[in-house]
């Protein structure tokens, strides 16, 4: 491996572009070690359908849909993943599932589609790939900000109200926020992120477990996003287009 040069300007994942930052160069090496562990996954498991050429080609490889066969290696390679980095148990009131809830289906991990009429203006397309034929990536950082959904909230907010997002395939409920703070500074930790960001408390549990690797997903087989703790504790960093759902037979709140 080559080592960058401390003049050189990386990007990190939140976007922000660092000179001369040993954390950045840090991150640096841990997504080279990631991605090379991705690739012997990948080989160990089965072909998988996601390219490893390039960082670049790994994320733009979410436009295709996979098939199911794409879905079992994937099962696979993650299975791999776990002997390398080991299983994770969040704190609680996190709940832990079982990498079976992800398991093929009918429509890759879930059993139906994404609903047709997504909130916020979502887009199907990229909604059905991220839901359920995809475990490890996302829409682009900021997506959320490019629909109806930061206006939609800021009306809620006025009326004193929550929002009460849905999961995109099934219609049931999976976070409810914001509770124990603010609309505003909901949107601005979302903001700084990149994904809509919830916490804890925040989460319909009856319907949400995160798995070890700190994936977060429904329990009927939806992929919603991941896990990242920091300071304050779980962040559930989640993909708008997984939980722009509206609810079967019932009123949005």
């Amino acid at each position: 491996m080559i080592l960058p040069s401390t003049e050189n300007i990386f990007t990190c994942h939140n976007n922000k572009r660092l000179t001369r930052d040993n954390t950045c160069i840090i991150i640096y090496f841990f997504n080279q070690v990631s991605h090379s562990l991705l690739v012997l996954a990948s080989t160990l498991g089965s072909a998988s359908a996601f390219s490893t050429s390039s960082s670049s080609a790994l994320r733009r490889t979410i436009a295709t849909a996979p098939t199911t066969s794409t879905t079992t290696s994937t099962t696979r390679s993650m299975s791999v993943l776990d002997s390398f980095f080991g299983k994770k148990e969040f704190a609680a009131p996190c709940v832990m599932g079982d990498e079976s809830i992800m398991s093929p289906k009918a429509h890759g991990t879930s059993e139906t589609p994404v609903q047709k009429d997504l909130r916020w203006k979502c887009d199907y397309d990229t909604a059905d790939r991220i839901c359920n034929f995809n475990r490890h990536y996302a829409e682009y950082a900021g997506y959320w900000l490019t629909t109806s959904f930061v206006e939609d909230a800021r009306a809620v907010a006025k009326e004193g109200k929550e929002i009460t997002f849905y999961d995109s395939n099934t219609g049931k409920p999976l976070f409810v926020a914001p509770k124990g703070r603010s609309m505003e500074d909901f949107l601005k930790e979302s903001g700084s992120h990149g994904w809509p960001s919830f916490r804890d408390e925040e989460v319909v549990w009856e319907n949400v477990r995160c798995l070890g690797d700190g994936e977060s997903v429904s329990v009927d087989g939806t992929h919603l996003g991941h896990n990242l703790p920091d300071s304050s504790g779980n962040r559930y960093c989640i993909n708008l287009v997984s939980v722009a759902g509206r609810p079967v037979g019932g009123e949005e709140e």
